[in-house]
Parts: C-alpha cells; sequence; structure tokens
C-alpha cells in the first residue's frame, strides 16, 4: 500500500505561481512513477503530468506545458508540481498519483494509488 498526501493549494491570482507536493509513505517510493491529475467541477479527471521511476522521463498534457514543471526528491518520498503562468482554467483539484507500472500512460485507471486531492483556485 501507498499513502499518498498533497499540500500546497490554494488561491492564487492569473499569471501567479504555485508549487503543489505529495508526500508518499508505505513503498519504496524510487519504484514508482508518479502523475499529477485535475478535476475541475462537472468535468472528468484529466491528465497534467508524469515522471518516470528515476525522474528520467517527464510527460504534460498539452495545456500545461511550458507552464508546469514535476520533478521528485527520492530522498524525502516526495514529488512535486510547479504551476507558473497560473490560468483561471487550471482551477481544479488537484490529484497526486503513483503507478507501479513503468509504461507511460495518461489513464486514470492504470494509477494504482491516489492522493485526497487538493484544491487550485485562480481568479482572473
Amino acid at each position: 500500500q501507498v499513502q499518498l498526501v498533497e499540500s500546497g493549494g490554494g488561491l492564487v491570482q492569473a499569471g501567479g505561481s504555485l508549487r503543489l507536493s505529495c508526500a508518499a509513505s508505505g513503498r519504496t517510493f524510487s519504484s514508482l512513477a508518479m502523475g499529477w491529475f485535475r478535476q475541475a467541477p462537472g468535468k472528468e479527471r484529466e491528465f497534467v503530468t508524469r515522471i518516470s521511476r528515476g525522474g528520467i522521463n517527464t510527460y504534460y498534457a498539452d495545456s500545461v506545458k511550458g507552464r508546469f514543471t514535476i520533478s521528485r526528491d527520492d530522498a524525502k518520498n516526495t514529488v512535486y508540481l510547479q504551476m507558473n503562468s497560473l490560468k483561471p482554467e487550471d482551477t481544479a483539484v488537484y490529484y497526486c498519483a503513483a503507478d507501479s507500472r513503468p509504461k507511460y500512460s495518461v489513464l486514470v485507471d492504470d494509477y494504482d494509488y491516489w492522493g485526497q486531492g487538493t484544491q487550485v483556485t485562480v481568479s482572473s
């Protein structure tokens, strides 16, 4: 089992920045690929970004490419999401997720463990 706890959400003006953190426990963190998803009101949960084991590969949704950066610190069992140039359409609950399989995936069902989510609200 893996427990994931997100933090760092909040209210920010358009153009601003936030950094989300996700602390993991319960299993060797370095063996997991990690991802961030988000869900806006009335919409399905969508893929935002993923980082492979060891941080060698990263993947981004087109909507956040160039603005968001995912990183991980295996010594701290933590994955981060740096969000810059935020837009009102980035408003959502952001979820951290862990995938025990190495194959790249953007599908919600392919991730084994989920955090409780953290709210990000971007005002115009």
